[in-house]
């Protein structure tokens, strides 16, 4: 009937209507499912990597200089000897300290031996992990300035090369089906992807620089340093790295040392006596890492990557030294500075005398003017490792997990 023709249309309208609510329908549950698949892919991922108490990492890979270095340094050049080591070990390891390094307690945090030096060939296990970490290396290549400086050549860059051999030689070992005993030392193939990846260096490049440089001069060398090390992780994530525990430049500012070695004046100290200028190119440092750890977990979408604010918590316990149980923050306990510095030997009036350790080396926050002390080590380890000073604030047992935030 001709009658009947709109309201023919009109129903064609309704059902166009409702074609096109239930596409939009369609398409909103496919974008859910889609949602949640990717969720369940990731929380899959999660329980591959870490149990549900935490993160399961059967071995941890660490780059670094002296604030993370287990005897690398002692087994390329000379054995750091006592008194470092007093307090913990009793006898020399290689640790610019009296006891442990932070990498220490993350490793007895995360339940895994403490590392040993990839250069040590001497009863090493690198079953659960090699440290690349070498007492005064640096992110930037060595260049004349830092080799006379006498500064590390076994910088970022070689720490890398030395990493993917090691791996290039582990995995050829299981493919060769060696015999127990030597696998027994060595990581599991799948072991590189599941493992955390930490870096601790940067100090010594702002060392390097203000021995011989102004301050407007060493903040214009940040950026570059900041895209070695970017690169240093992009490199690592090529060749299956996933989890990385990056620590920011400490308070450099604050070392006994720097503040001896540049006396200040009055306007460049700040309430806690440290060089104020050395700080903020620290801080810019920080600064300008943390952005790029930002673009990286853009540029990584399948890697987690927390950036550690180690400045705040070294500052932090500098600037209330007496509060936790220490003395003055700019003082240290071994050597005499300048004429007798820790563990070293020099001859006054005829007679040769070993810089040696304080009575009571807890006591302060500086082990030898330039490092942290075990106990300084230990308050820093417990702020830090459990989230208080990481981005995203995770605590490092849950920091193969990709937080949803970010």
């Amino acid at each position: 009937m001709e009658g009947a023709i709109p309201s023919t249309g009109t129903s064609r309208g309704l059902e166009t209507g409702w074609a096109l609510r239930r596409g939009v329908r369609t398409v909103t549950i496919t974008a859910l499912l889609a949602v949640a698949f990717s969720l369940l892919l990731l929380s899959g991922k999660q329980r591959n990597l870490g149990q549900s108490t935490g993160c399961d990492f059967p071995a941890i890979f660490n780059f670094g200089d002296s604030n993370s270095d287990t005897g690398g340094k002692s087994a390329a050049f000379h054995q750091i000897p006592w008194p470092n080591g007093i307090t913990f070990f009793q006898k020399p390891t290689g640790r610019y300290c009296n006891g442990k390094l932070i990498i220490d307690f993350i490793a007895e945090k995360l339940g895994l031996p403490y590392l040993s030096a990839y250069l040590d060939s001497i009863d090493a296990n690198f079953r659960h992990g090699a440290n690349f970490a070498t007492g005064g290396s640096t992110i930037q290549p060595l260049d004349v300035r830092t080799f006379k400086q006498g500064f590390s050549p076994i910088s970022l860059e070689i720490q890398l090369s030395q990493f993917e051999r090691f791996k290039e030689q582990a995995n050829e070992l299981y493919k060769e089906g060696v015999n127990s005993n030597i696998k027994s030392k060595l990581p599991k193939p799948e072991d590189f992807s599941q493992a955390l990846y930490t870096f601790d260096i940067g100090q010594n490049d702002l060392d390097a620089a203000f021995k011989s440089m102004t301050v407007k001069q060493v903040a214009e060398l940040v950026p570059g340093t900041i895209n070695q090390l970017a690169q240093a992780v992009k490199r690592l994530h090529q060749q299956g790295a996933r989890t990385f525990w990056i620590h920011n430049t400490g308070p450099i500012g604050c070392l006994p040392f720097q503040v001896l070695d540049f006396p200040p004046q009055t306007e460049n100290v700040d309430q806690n006596g440290c060089i104020r200028s050395h700080n903020e190119v620290a801080q810019e440092f920080n600064r300008q890492l943390r952005e790029r750890v930002i673009h990286l977990r853009m540029q990584l979408p399948d890697a987690v990557l927390t950036y550690v604010d180690i400045y705040s918590a070294r500052y932090s316990l500098i600037s209330e030294a007496k509060k936790h149980g220490f003395g003055n923050p700019l003082t240290y306990c071994c050597g005499h500075y300048p004429d007798i510095l820790c563990w070293r030997k020099t001859i006054v009036n005829g007679t040769e005398i070993l810089g040696t350790s304080c009575s009571n080396p807890s006591a302060y926050i500086s082990w030898d003017g330039i490092h942290y002390s075990h106990a300084a080590n230990l308050w820093i380890a417990n702020k830090v490792l459990n989230g208080l000073f990481s981005e995203p604030p995770t605590p490092i047992t849950e920091a193969c997990r990709i937080p949803l935030h970010l």
